[in-house]
């Protein structure tokens, strides 16, 4: 924590700076500003609560940001970034107390080009995708929750909505970032391979106040929901349906116990397994064609962008967080990936007894959520090592440190923050996570 004298210079200095509702010390506004959706994990769960702010400042464009991370790092006060707060793993939880940037007010989409869009850190997914529409064109990818903010998907998220064309860890989405370093040389643009430097690294090395991701141009998608007697018969078609051509933008299935527990939608009828994709319009006949052949049935195809948005919400780790609301406390949830998944569900299934798996067709192999019943952490490391033994791949999300490209960002970090204020407690290069095991 932060001393008092320092946080109250702080204040005095950020309230010149951002005016006085720019920054808060008001403990209902420092307890939101330090919390994100890691109850979701029941293994951080028991470890809440994790930190609190002692200060919380709201900029409103890109420079302000930059001057409040500026007064901060002058004071020797750790930063602490925040988006939306739709992370899952404490991410931006404030170990070290000090300051939260809280950059949701920094929203402005700032240009939009042919192949291109720019925007401060702070705007929604969605608001960018709507900005890129009114051009004839698209996201090139974008997180399973719309609502989340460009910095925050950037800085924290792995992948989403248009991994099957492009794969994950946004490699060949982020054209340009505008970031800046705890050591007083304001917004610094780096791109291309120098901009991947700071993604999926929470912050630590340096916050990203703006951000020029690609896009794509805009298809009228089709959101096909088809369902089948067992999750066999959606598994055996989900790779075949992500391998169409044109390819979707999304292919998600789920067994019949997670496909209830659905928001209610009578094209995710109760009892059965669930199959939705994102199809370009030409490829919704050969997706049809596959379902019926493998038992299932095609039960609606919804046109408009909102209808993608929805099937979107439904993909990812959202079923299984749905799933976990049937039962609060019961379930934990693995990331999983392998062509296992898809060819031997009894193995797999074996292999974890009571859980249930959600799955994606992915850029090369099926990957997915497993959700299990949670008997403390050694149950998940057992978990992880039964499912490598049958080649699963799994990566342990319970964890709130950086594990992408590590050593990279360690060493990015030593001229980038010499003073350690970046996010502290999230950059530690002899941290492993409470349990090993890794699908990158």
């Amino acid at each position: 924590m932060a001393e008092p004298a320092l946080i109250s210079a702080l204040h005095e200095r950020l309230s010149a700076l951002l005016g006085p509702r720019g920054v808060s010390a008001d403990a209902r506004m420092l307890e939101r500003a330090s919390v994100d959706g890691a109850r979701m994990s029941p293994v951080l769960s028991e470890l809440l609560p994790l930190g609190v702010a002692q200060l919380v400042a709201y900029p409103s464009n890109a420079d302000q940001a930059a001057a409040a991370i500026a007064a901060a790092v002058e004071l020797g006060v750790p930063v602490t970034p925040r988006g939306k707060g739709t992370g899952n793993y404490g991410q931006a939880i404030p170990h070290a107390g000090g300051l939260v940037l809280d950059l949701s007010r920094a929203r402005r989409i700032v240009e939009v080009g042919g192949g291109w869009i720019t925007a401060e850190a702070g705007a929604t997914m969605l608001a960018l995708e709507q900005a890129a529409q009114a051009t004839g064109q698209e996201l090139w990818m974008y997180p399973s929750t719309m609502n989340s903010s460009i910095g925050g998907f950037l800085a924290g998220g792995s992948g989403g909505t248009g991994t099957i064309a492009h794969g994950a860890n946004h490699m060949g989405f982020v054209v340009a970032l505008d970031v800046v370093h705890a050591d007083g040389t304001g917004i610094r643009r780096v791109e291309g391979e120098e901009a991947q430097r700071y993604v999926h690294n929470y912050g630590t090395a340096g916050i990203i106040v703006r951000a020029t991701v690609r896009l794509d141009p805009l298809v009228d998608w089709r959101a096909l929901y088809a369902s089948f007697p067992s999750f066999g018969g959606a598994l055996s078609v989900i790779r075949e349906i992500g391998r169409l051509d044109p390819s979707p933008r999304l292919v998600s299935a789920d067994p019949p116990e997670i496909s209830a527990a659905l928001p209610e939608d009578p094209a995710v009828p109760v009892g059965r397994a669930s199959l939705r994709a994102i199809l370009a319009p030409d490829a919704v006949a050969a997706a049809t064609e596959l379902i019926v052949a493998a038992g299932g049935r095609v039960e609606e195809v919804r046109t408009g962008p909102q209808a993608s948005a929805r099937l979107s919400t439904l993909s990812y780790n959202h079923p299984i967080e749905w799933l976990q609301k049937t039962r609060p406390g019961y379930y934990y949830h693995l990331e999983v990936g392998g062509d296992v998944l898809a060819d031997d569900i009894e193995l797999v299934q074996g292999t974890i007894g009571d859980g249930r798996l959600h799955i994606e067709a992915g850029h090369t192999v099926p990957i997915g959520m497993l959700a299990a019943p949670y008997r403390g952490p050694e149950e998940v490391e057992a978990a992880i090592a039964r499912l490598e033994a049958i080649g699963v791949g799994v990566h342990n999300p319970h964890q709130w440190n950086v594990d992408f490209e590590l050593a990279r960002t360690v060493e990015l970090a030593r001229t980038t923050d010499p003073g350690g204020l970046l996010n502290p407690g999230k950059l530690n290069a002899d941290y492993a996570g409470p349990v090993k095991g890794s699908i990158r």
